[in-house]
Protein backbone atom coordinates (compact mmCIF):
# COMPACT_ATOMS: atom_id res chain seq x y z
CA UNK A 1 0.00 0.00 0.00
CA UNK A 2 1.27 3.40 -1.08
CA UNK A 3 0.03 6.52 0.68
CA UNK A 4 -1.81 9.18 -0.85
CA UNK A 5 -0.77 12.35 1.10
CA UNK A 6 2.62 12.66 -0.59
CA UNK A 7 1.19 12.83 -3.83
CA UNK A 8 1.30 16.81 -5.38
CA UNK A 9 -0.54 18.54 -7.63
CA UNK A 10 1.75 21.19 -8.29
CA UNK A 11 5.89 21.17 -9.27
CA UNK A 12 6.37 23.72 -6.70
CA UNK A 13 5.60 20.98 -4.29
CA UNK A 14 8.01 18.72 -5.03
CA UNK A 15 11.51 18.46 -3.69
CA UNK A 16 14.31 19.49 -5.00
CA UNK A 17 15.94 17.13 -3.43
CA UNK A 18 14.14 14.76 -5.14
CA UNK A 19 14.11 16.29 -8.90
CA UNK A 20 18.15 16.63 -8.60
CA UNK A 21 18.72 13.07 -7.71
CA UNK A 22 16.01 11.71 -9.97
CA UNK A 23 16.65 12.86 -13.43
CA UNK A 24 20.67 13.76 -12.60
CA UNK A 25 20.81 10.33 -11.53
CA UNK A 26 22.93 10.61 -8.23
CA UNK A 27 24.95 8.10 -6.43
CA UNK A 28 23.88 9.87 -3.03
CA UNK A 29 20.46 11.11 -1.52
CA UNK A 30 20.85 14.78 -1.22
CA UNK A 31 19.96 15.54 2.25
CA UNK A 32 21.68 19.36 2.65
CA UNK A 33 25.28 18.67 1.21
CA UNK A 34 26.90 19.97 -1.87
CA UNK A 35 27.85 17.68 -4.95
CA UNK A 36 30.18 18.40 -8.06
CA UNK A 37 29.65 16.02 -10.78
CA UNK A 38 30.24 15.85 -14.70
CA UNK A 39 28.13 18.31 -16.93
CA UNK A 40 25.20 16.51 -17.85
CA UNK A 41 25.33 19.17 -20.64
CA UNK A 42 29.05 18.60 -21.41
CA UNK A 43 30.12 15.00 -20.93
CA UNK A 44 33.01 15.60 -22.13
CA UNK A 45 34.60 17.46 -19.76
CA UNK A 46 37.81 16.14 -17.58
CA UNK A 47 37.51 18.03 -14.69
CA UNK A 48 33.53 18.14 -13.02
CA UNK A 49 32.35 21.29 -13.09
CA UNK A 50 28.55 21.01 -12.44
CA UNK A 51 27.84 22.38 -8.81
CA UNK A 52 24.26 21.04 -6.88
CA UNK A 53 24.02 23.34 -3.91
CA UNK A 54 21.63 24.48 -1.46
CA UNK A 55 20.15 28.35 -1.67
CA UNK A 56 19.79 28.89 1.84
CA UNK A 57 17.38 31.99 0.92
CA UNK A 58 14.63 29.81 -0.27
CA UNK A 59 16.45 26.42 1.26
CA UNK A 60 15.57 25.13 -2.43
CA UNK A 61 18.59 23.10 -4.06
CA UNK A 62 20.02 24.58 -7.41
CA UNK A 63 22.73 23.77 -9.82
CA UNK A 64 25.41 25.62 -11.49
CA UNK A 65 27.28 24.50 -14.51
CA UNK A 66 30.67 26.29 -15.06
CA UNK A 67 31.51 24.23 -18.15
CA UNK A 68 28.71 26.17 -19.92
CA UNK A 69 27.73 28.57 -17.88
CA UNK A 70 23.91 27.23 -17.22
CA UNK A 71 22.21 27.63 -14.12
CA UNK A 72 19.10 27.45 -12.44
CA UNK A 73 16.78 25.62 -9.93
CA UNK A 74 14.47 22.19 -10.08
CA UNK A 75 12.22 23.63 -13.12
CA UNK A 76 15.35 24.64 -15.06
CA UNK A 77 17.36 21.45 -14.86
CA UNK A 78 14.45 19.71 -16.02
CA UNK A 79 13.59 22.07 -18.92
CA UNK A 80 17.42 22.35 -20.19
CA UNK A 81 17.38 18.58 -20.20
CA UNK A 82 14.64 17.79 -22.09
CA UNK A 83 14.24 20.80 -24.06
CA UNK A 84 10.72 21.87 -22.45
CA UNK A 85 8.60 24.78 -21.91
CA UNK A 86 8.08 25.67 -18.36
CA UNK A 87 4.58 23.82 -17.90
CA UNK A 88 5.34 21.16 -19.61
CA UNK A 89 8.37 20.90 -17.42
CA UNK A 90 6.02 21.18 -14.65
CA UNK A 91 3.81 18.54 -15.84
CA UNK A 92 6.61 16.31 -16.38
CA UNK A 93 7.84 16.57 -12.46
CA UNK A 94 4.63 16.23 -11.06
CA UNK A 95 3.89 13.28 -13.03
CA UNK A 96 7.77 11.38 -12.43
CA UNK A 97 7.39 12.50 -8.98
CA UNK A 98 3.54 10.65 -8.15
CA UNK A 99 4.51 7.68 -10.47
CA UNK A 100 7.92 7.28 -7.81
CA UNK A 101 5.47 8.04 -5.27
CA UNK A 102 3.56 4.97 -5.71
CA UNK A 103 6.72 2.69 -6.17
CA UNK A 104 8.41 0.56 -3.29
CA UNK A 105 11.37 2.72 -3.98
CA UNK A 106 10.26 6.00 -2.33
CA UNK A 107 11.66 6.71 0.98
CA UNK A 108 11.19 10.12 2.84
CA UNK A 109 14.19 11.80 3.82
CA UNK A 110 15.26 14.50 5.93
CA UNK A 111 16.64 17.79 4.60
CA UNK A 112 18.86 19.93 6.71
CA UNK A 113 21.77 22.45 4.96
CA UNK A 114 25.22 21.46 5.72
CA UNK A 115 27.44 24.66 6.71
CA UNK A 116 30.34 25.04 4.91
CA UNK A 117 34.01 25.44 5.49
CA UNK A 118 34.72 29.02 6.01
CA UNK A 119 38.43 30.38 5.69
CA UNK A 120 39.63 31.25 9.50
CA UNK A 121 43.09 32.44 9.06
CA UNK A 122 45.85 32.96 6.38
CA UNK A 123 49.60 32.47 6.38
CA UNK A 124 51.27 34.66 3.78
CA UNK A 125 55.01 33.62 3.18
CA UNK A 126 57.74 35.66 0.81
CA UNK A 127 57.96 35.18 -2.84
CA UNK A 128 60.20 31.79 -4.25
CA UNK A 129 61.75 30.52 -7.14
CA UNK A 130 58.52 28.43 -7.74
CA UNK A 131 56.80 31.23 -7.65
CA UNK A 132 58.31 32.65 -10.74
CA UNK A 133 58.85 29.32 -12.23
CA UNK A 134 55.49 29.32 -12.49
CA UNK A 135 53.90 33.00 -12.87
CA UNK A 136 56.94 33.82 -15.36
CA UNK A 137 55.58 32.13 -18.54
CA UNK A 138 52.31 34.21 -18.47
CA UNK A 139 54.77 37.41 -18.34
CA UNK A 140 53.36 38.22 -15.02
CA UNK A 141 56.09 39.20 -12.83
CA UNK A 142 56.18 40.45 -9.49
CA UNK A 143 55.41 43.98 -9.70
CA UNK A 144 52.38 42.99 -11.84
CA UNK A 145 50.89 40.66 -8.94
CA UNK A 146 51.46 43.07 -5.75
CA UNK A 147 49.84 45.62 -8.36
CA UNK A 148 46.95 42.97 -7.89
CA UNK A 149 47.16 42.61 -4.41
CA UNK A 150 48.32 38.82 -5.25
CA UNK A 151 50.33 36.85 -1.85
CA UNK A 152 52.12 33.67 -1.69
CA UNK A 153 50.15 31.46 0.92
CA UNK A 154 52.21 29.06 3.08
CA UNK A 155 49.14 27.76 4.05
CA UNK A 156 45.12 28.18 5.43
CA UNK A 157 43.01 27.20 7.89
CA UNK A 158 39.14 26.00 7.45
CA UNK A 159 36.92 26.01 10.01
CA UNK A 160 33.09 24.86 9.93
CA UNK A 161 30.00 23.91 13.09
CA UNK A 162 29.04 20.77 12.50
CA UNK A 163 26.64 19.06 15.24
CA UNK A 164 27.45 21.61 17.69
CA UNK A 165 31.23 21.09 17.33
CA UNK A 166 33.80 23.48 15.54
CA UNK A 167 35.88 21.51 12.86
CA UNK A 168 39.28 22.42 11.55
CA UNK A 169 41.10 21.81 8.50
CA UNK A 170 44.42 23.17 7.63
CA UNK A 171 45.76 23.07 3.78
CA UNK A 172 49.17 23.52 2.61
CA UNK A 173 50.21 23.20 -0.88
CA UNK A 174 53.08 24.42 -3.18
CA UNK A 175 52.01 27.12 -4.94
CA UNK A 176 49.18 28.90 -3.54
CA UNK A 177 48.21 32.13 -3.73
CA UNK A 178 45.44 34.63 -2.00
CA UNK A 179 44.00 37.27 -3.64
CA UNK A 180 43.08 40.08 -2.15
CA UNK A 181 41.31 43.50 -2.16
CA UNK A 182 42.27 46.77 -1.03
CA UNK A 183 41.74 46.35 2.00
CA UNK A 184 43.45 43.88 2.37
CA UNK A 185 40.72 41.40 2.72
CA UNK A 186 40.83 37.71 1.00
CA UNK A 187 38.43 37.11 -1.70
CA UNK A 188 39.61 33.77 -3.62
CA UNK A 189 42.70 31.50 -3.03
CA UNK A 190 43.90 29.90 -6.16
CA UNK A 191 45.83 26.53 -6.26
CA UNK A 192 46.58 25.89 -9.89
CA UNK A 193 48.09 22.53 -9.62
CA UNK A 194 45.47 20.98 -7.77
CA UNK A 195 43.13 19.18 -10.31
CA UNK A 196 39.95 19.61 -7.69
CA UNK A 197 40.20 22.35 -5.94
CA UNK A 198 41.87 25.56 -8.27
CA UNK A 199 39.90 28.18 -6.59
CA UNK A 200 37.58 28.60 -3.65
CA UNK A 201 35.98 31.76 -3.65
CA UNK A 202 35.61 33.28 -0.28
CA UNK A 203 33.49 36.52 -1.34
CA UNK A 204 32.08 38.17 -4.45
CA UNK A 205 34.68 40.62 -5.95
CA UNK A 206 35.20 42.52 -9.43
CA UNK A 207 38.67 41.54 -9.41
CA UNK A 208 40.83 44.66 -11.14
CA UNK A 209 38.12 47.52 -10.39
CA UNK A 210 40.33 48.84 -7.36
CA UNK A 211 43.37 48.88 -9.87
CA UNK A 212 41.85 50.78 -12.68
CA UNK A 213 42.52 54.26 -13.08
CA UNK A 214 40.74 55.41 -15.79
CA UNK A 215 43.60 56.78 -17.83
CA UNK A 216 43.43 54.76 -21.35
CA UNK A 217 40.76 54.72 -24.03
CA UNK A 218 39.44 50.88 -23.60
CA UNK A 219 38.39 48.43 -20.77
CA UNK A 220 38.58 44.48 -21.05
CA UNK A 221 36.50 42.40 -19.33
CA UNK A 222 38.74 39.02 -18.88
CA UNK A 223 37.35 35.55 -17.94
CA UNK A 224 39.73 35.99 -15.28
CA UNK A 225 42.12 37.96 -12.79
CA UNK A 226 45.36 35.88 -14.35
CA UNK A 227 44.13 36.20 -17.77
CA UNK A 228 43.40 40.29 -16.85
CA UNK A 229 47.50 40.79 -15.50
CA UNK A 230 48.70 38.37 -18.17
CA UNK A 231 46.88 41.20 -21.46
CA UNK A 232 48.28 44.10 -18.74
CA UNK A 233 51.25 42.81 -19.30
CA UNK A 234 52.01 42.72 -22.80
CA UNK A 235 51.45 46.78 -22.56
CA UNK A 236 48.45 48.02 -24.76
CA UNK A 237 46.59 51.33 -24.35
CA UNK A 238 43.77 49.05 -22.04
CA UNK A 239 42.79 48.61 -18.72
CA UNK A 240 41.29 45.08 -17.43
CA UNK A 241 38.94 44.04 -15.13
CA UNK A 242 37.63 40.48 -14.42
CA UNK A 243 34.64 39.28 -12.88
CA UNK A 244 34.00 36.42 -10.57
CA UNK A 245 34.31 33.84 -13.31
CA UNK A 246 32.39 34.19 -16.81
CA UNK A 247 28.91 32.79 -15.39
CA UNK A 248 29.08 36.07 -13.38
CA UNK A 249 27.36 39.03 -14.77
CA UNK A 250 28.98 42.64 -14.37
CA UNK A 251 25.73 44.50 -12.31
CA UNK A 252 24.43 47.21 -14.68
CA UNK A 253 25.15 49.84 -12.70
CA UNK A 254 28.70 49.44 -12.90
CA UNK A 255 28.81 48.72 -16.79
CA UNK A 256 27.05 52.17 -17.06
CA UNK A 257 29.69 53.89 -15.03
CA UNK A 258 31.98 52.14 -16.63
CA UNK A 259 30.93 52.79 -20.48
CA UNK A 260 31.18 56.59 -18.92
CA UNK A 261 34.80 56.48 -18.42
CA UNK A 262 36.29 54.38 -21.56
CA UNK A 263 35.48 54.84 -25.68
CA UNK A 264 34.93 51.38 -25.73
CA UNK A 265 34.54 48.25 -23.60
CA UNK A 266 35.15 45.05 -24.72
CA UNK A 267 35.09 41.03 -23.40
CA UNK A 268 37.55 38.89 -24.22
CA UNK A 269 36.71 35.34 -22.53
CA UNK A 270 37.85 31.57 -22.61
CA UNK A 271 37.61 29.29 -26.24
CA UNK A 272 34.88 27.15 -24.68
CA UNK A 273 31.40 26.91 -24.74
CA UNK A 274 31.23 28.81 -21.51
CA UNK A 275 33.14 31.23 -22.46
CA UNK A 276 31.36 31.71 -25.92
CA UNK A 277 27.94 31.88 -23.79
CA UNK A 278 29.13 34.73 -22.16
CA UNK A 279 30.40 36.94 -25.14
CA UNK A 280 26.34 36.39 -26.39
CA UNK A 281 25.46 37.53 -23.07
CA UNK A 282 27.04 40.30 -22.39
CA UNK A 283 27.10 41.25 -26.38
CA UNK A 284 22.74 40.95 -25.82
CA UNK A 285 22.40 42.36 -22.13
CA UNK A 286 25.06 45.37 -22.40
CA UNK A 287 26.16 45.76 -25.80
CA UNK A 288 29.54 44.81 -25.47
CA UNK A 289 31.07 42.99 -28.07
CA UNK A 290 33.63 40.55 -27.74
CA UNK A 291 35.81 38.06 -28.91
CA UNK A 292 38.15 34.81 -27.97
CA UNK A 293 41.63 33.62 -28.04
CA UNK A 294 42.21 31.52 -31.28
CA UNK A 295 45.25 29.50 -30.85
CA UNK A 296 44.48 28.68 -27.21
CA UNK A 297 41.65 28.49 -24.67
CA UNK A 298 42.76 31.57 -22.79
CA UNK A 299 45.10 34.13 -22.94
CA UNK A 300 47.65 32.77 -20.07
CA UNK A 301 47.81 29.56 -21.60
CA UNK A 302 48.51 31.05 -25.33
CA UNK A 303 51.23 32.95 -23.50
CA UNK A 304 52.93 30.32 -22.36
CA UNK A 305 52.38 27.97 -24.91
CA UNK A 306 52.88 30.01 -27.38
CA UNK A 307 55.03 33.45 -26.23
CA UNK A 308 54.06 36.57 -26.83
CA UNK A 309 55.12 37.54 -30.25
CA UNK A 310 51.90 34.97 -31.45
CA UNK A 311 50.04 36.08 -29.01
CA UNK A 312 50.13 39.64 -29.76
CA UNK A 313 49.96 38.50 -33.87
CA UNK A 314 46.76 36.99 -32.55
CA UNK A 315 45.62 39.56 -30.33
CA UNK A 316 46.30 42.63 -32.08
CA UNK A 317 43.79 42.28 -35.30
CA UNK A 318 41.13 40.83 -32.56
CA UNK A 319 41.05 43.84 -30.64
CA UNK A 320 41.31 46.11 -33.80
CA UNK A 321 38.31 44.32 -35.21
CA UNK A 322 36.31 44.20 -31.72
CA UNK A 323 37.32 47.53 -30.72
CA UNK A 324 35.70 48.94 -34.27
CA UNK A 325 32.10 47.16 -34.06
Amino acid sequence: MFNTKNFVLEGSDVPSTWVFQYYLELSERLTGQDVKIVSVFNPNEKTPSFCIYVDKNIMQYKFKDFSTGKSGNKIDLVKLMFNLEFSAAMRKIVQDYNAHVKSSEYIEQKFQPQSKWEVDFIKIRQWNVRDTEYWLPYRIGMNMLNTYNVKPVEYYNLIKEENGEIKKLKITSNNCYGYFDKNGEIYKIYQPLSKSHKFLKVKPYLQGFDQLEFNQPYLVICSSLKDAMCIKGIGYNIEVIAPDSENTMIKPHIITHLKKKYKKVITLFDNDEAGNNAIKRYAETYKINGFVPIICKDISDAMAKHGLDDVHAMLKPLLKKTLKQ
